[in-house]
């Protein structure tokens, strides 16, 4: 039985956020004193991000951080999180980011917001790498959305071509409001938008993409988490990469 035959049909936005929240609020527990942190980056993680702020303000411990993007940088300036540059052996313990699609292997879609990039590059750079997300998340197969595609600017006519034959239906990311300006990552980068269905083979296509010069990074994130939390009607369930799974009390988180 898939994960979306035990949890509510249809939630609504408001619980959804709650069930952000929730995740955001358990994650805390992974959190020791004197930690470097990876801060992801969305919606979910900018709970976490809030979490940690209050959590840290009650002076029961104390970490630094690196942001995943300029967004969560000012997110975590503004909760009072001290902020970090990566430097060259800098341990990151934890990372803690959000995700849009998470299948029964804890293998994840990421990067509709954009900060796929910075977002991989402080998953693998941690010793940990935990994910929160809400009921909405988890699927059989990715593949149910698009997968982001980060391209240089000057190489984005021929990826284009090289993900279209591959089977891929492609789209140019727009500003929000902004409808004839290309939506630009932090680093000034393009976002192509890839419908490739039901990803049969993830790892396959990790390498396809992985060849075709041009591409910065993509969305598709395997092997590399090590626990997920998933919020839901029924509190926060805890799956490991090996299927078991536990409840989690909320309440009790720190």
């Amino acid at each position: 039985m898939s994960y979306h035959h035990c949890v509510e049909a249809h939630p609504t936005p408001e619980a959804l956020d709650q069930q952000k929240r929730n995740a955001a609020t358990a994650a805390l527990r992974w959190v020791r004193d004197g930690m470097i942190l990876g801060l992801g980056s969305g919606s979910t993680a900018a709970h976490f991000v809030a979490a940690l702020g209050m959590f840290l303000r009650s002076g029961d411990l104390a970490v630094r951080a690196v942001a995943s993007s300029n967004n969560t940088e000012k997110l975590a300036r503004a909760a009072g999180i001290p902020l970090l540059t990566p430097n060259r052996g800098q341990c990151v313990d934890l990372t803690v980011d959000g995700a849009d699609e998470i299948a029964p292997d804890l293998s994840l879609l990421k990067g509709r917001g954009g900060a796929l990039l910075r977002e991989k590059v402080l998953a693998r750079a941690a010793r940990f790498f935990l994910v929160i997300v809400d009921s909405s998340k988890p699927v059989d197969r990715l593949g149910v959305g698009p997968l982001p595609v980060e391209v240089i600017p000057f190489a984005l006519p021929w990826v284009w071509d090289r993900l279209e034959a591959m089977g891929a239906r492609v789209s140019l990311r727009r500003q929000p409001g902004l409808l004839q300006q290309p939506f630009l990552t932090d680093q000034k980068n393009y976002i192509l938008d890839c419908r490739f269905g039901i990803i049969e083979n993830p790892s396959a296509l990790d390498a396809g993409l992985r060849g075709i010069p041009g591409i910065v990074e993509h969305g598709l994130f395997l092997g590399c988490v090590g626990a997920a939390l998933i919020g839901d009607a029924l509190g926060v369930l805890l799956l490991r990469p090996d299927g078991v799974s536990e409840r989690m009390d909320v309440a009790s988180s720190r």
